[in-house]
């Protein structure tokens, strides 16, 4: 995935047509959560003028990752496309301000492995989950147990129970301030509600 841009710029009328399995074992060192990946299948076309070279990419592969809950290995699959332009001329960089797709050549070589790696590690999901991880879950262990959330039991919202009024002490209660809003009472103390009110 380098090419000098002396080599391209002899695809410039035609275009250059790109179908190459790229090996991107190297992505194990940078992230410990890839445990191998497979030659990635790249595949595309070129577009280039005196000013820039375009790459218009279709990538895909597979990355073996552990579940998020049993460590076991995990096949995942990418496919995504990626656009991106290196600019020949440094003075039209200004032009594209800071845009991720737009890079500027370095010597006279363009390498687009490293953009290709990164855009990949993008693919690395934040968490994955084998087809039977609820099979190898272990269930408990030293102090803790495995749940899932329909195994929780449903807990019940506690009240303090001095803010408790029963049902029918409730009902007898606003009945008796109601009949006796007119002004009975003058003080919350001299309201009183007998036993009998609540039955």
């Amino acid at each position: 995935m380098k090419w000098s841009i002396i080599q391209l710029q002899k695809f410039r009328d035609k275009g250059l047509i790109l179908d190459e399995l790229v090996d991107m074992s190297v992505l194990k060192d940078r992230d410990p959560q890839i445990r191998n990946v497979a030659p990635v299948h790249v595949t595309g076309r070129t577009d280039i003028s005196s000013e820039k070279v375009t790459f218009h990419l279709q990538v895909k592969g597979q990355m073996i990752l552990p579940c998020s809950r049993t460590l076991v290995d995990v096949e995942y699959p990418f496919d995504f496309q990626m656009t991106e332009t290196f600019l020949l001329k440094p003075s039209l960089f200004n032009e594209y301000g800071d845009e991720d797709e737009i890079h500027k050549v370095q010597g006279d070589v363009i390498d687009l492995a490293p953009i290709l790696e990164e855009a990949i590690l993008l693919e690395v999901p934040m968490q994955v989950l084998s087809e039977d991880a609820d099979q190898h879950v272990i269930p408990s262990g030293k102090g803790w147990e495995y749940h899932s959330e329909e195994q929780l039991p449903k807990e019940e919202k506690k009240v303090d129970p001095r803010l408790v009024i029963p049902k029918f002490c409730m009902a007898a209660l606003i009945r008796e301030s109601l009949s006796n809003a007119v002004g009975k009472f003058t003080r919350i103390s001299d309201f009183q509600l007998s036993k009998d009110d609540c039955l």
